[in-house]
C-alpha cells in the first residue's frame, strides 16, 4: 500500500484542548494514523472522525485516564499551567511554563 508521509502538527509534551470534548490535556505519544481496533472506533467515536490523520494519545488535566483523540478534534491549548494527572512522571520529567512544553522522560531520536 502507497501512503504518504504524515505530518503531526503537534508533539508528545505540547499540551494540547479537544474541541468536541472541552478537556485540556498533554500528549504523551502520536500514531500517523488511527491504530486501534475498528470496534473501539464504532464505539467511541460519533462524529467518526478520519482515521488517516495523526492521532495522538493523551493524559487528561484533572482525570486519572488517558485519551485517543485525532488531530482535528484538538488545538493548541492553554499551557501557563501543567496538567494534573498521576501519570505525568511516567512520561516527563520537568513542565516549562515560559515553552508550555514538557520535558520527556526518553527523549525520541
Amino acid at each position: 500500500m502507497n501512503r504518504s508521509i504524515v505530518t503531526a502538527r503537534f508533539q508528545p509534551g505540547q499540551i494540547v484542548h479537544h474541541q468536541t470534548h472541552e478537556f485540556r490535556a498533554v500528549i504523551v505519544d502520536v500514531d500517523a494514523r488511527y491504530n486501534g481496533s475498528s470496534d473501539w472506533y464504532e464505539s467511541h467515536m460519533q462524529h467518526r472522525p478520519d482515521r488517516e490523520q495523526p492521532w495522538y494519545h493523551l493524559l487528561v488535566d484533572g482525570a486519572d485516564f488517558a485519551a485517543y483523540a485525532a488531530e482535528g478534534d484538538l488545538r493548541a491549548g492553554v499551557a501557563e499551567e501543567p496538567v494534573d494527572h498521576p501519570w505525568l512522571e511516567n512520561f516527563f520529567v520537568e513542565f516549562y511554563p515560559a515553552q508550555g512544553q514538557y520535558v520527556d522522560r526518553y527523549p525520541r531520536m
